[in-house]
């Protein structure tokens, strides 16, 4: 069964879920078949491999929308604004006033969702809960920043639906109804939980070589 039909065969809220196609390390020839199928919404990790493939595309398809999904870096900033759409990766006070500096100078506002650090993972990126709320209100009142949403990458132990449900608490408090959580091992898990964005990768294209 496909993801758009697992979604379909699933509650109404499954209908609100938009896959992202996560196509890192994926050349376009291999992708093209996906966009020529009418799928919109694509994710990248990093913003060379990005300007490289999307550039072109972005002005030749409509209604096309980037995702930046890694984590980004505030020299790389200038160069990921003009081609994205979202930023699922806001992790630092530094980013969001670069990427607030940067949407100014282009007259360009993006959907950004603040990354939690939900597992509290020394190895991880990502805003502590104890400090999610300060730092929301200092990226809109600040930074006048377009935040839509909270993602999360859960710990790899533990059970994935606790740290979900972590994650629709905290948006709820915060008045967000956007959740971008979830991929090819644990979409439908993070769905039932409220996930409105899946970042799916190798269910769609195959394993990464």
């Amino acid at each position: 069964m496909s993801i758009e039909n697992e979604l379909k065969s699933g509650s109404s809220q499954d209908l609100k879920t938009q896959i992202i196609a996560v196509t890192k390390t994926f050349p376009i020839k291999q992708i093209r078949p996906l966009i020529d199928h009418g799928h919109l919404h694509y994710g990248e990790n990093k913003v060379q491999e990005a300007l490289e493939k999307w550039t072109e595309l972005k002005n030749e398809v409509k209604g096309l929308k980037l995702h930046m999904i890694g984590k980004l870096q505030t020299n790389k900033v200038k160069f990921a604004i003009p081609l994205f759409d979202y930023i699922h990766s806001l992790d630092n006070l530094k980013l969001a006033q670069k990427i607030s500096s940067e949407e100014k100078k282009l007259n360009k506002k993006l959907k950004i969702f603040i990354q939690v650090n939900i597992g509290n993972e020394d190895q991880k990126s990502g805003i502590n809960q104890t400090d999610l709320n300060i730092f929301y209100k200092r990226c809109i009142t600040d930074f006048n920043l377009d935040i839509v949403g909270l993602m999360c990458i859960p710990p790899l132990k533990g059970v994935k639906n606790e740290y979900f449900k972590q994650m629709k608490d905290l948006s709820n408090s915060l008045g967000l109804k956007e959740l971008s959580m979830g991929m090819s091992s644990d979409y439908l898990e993070a769905i039932s939980h409220g996930a409105t964005y899946i970042r799916i990768g190798s269910k769609i294209f195959g394993e990464r070589f």
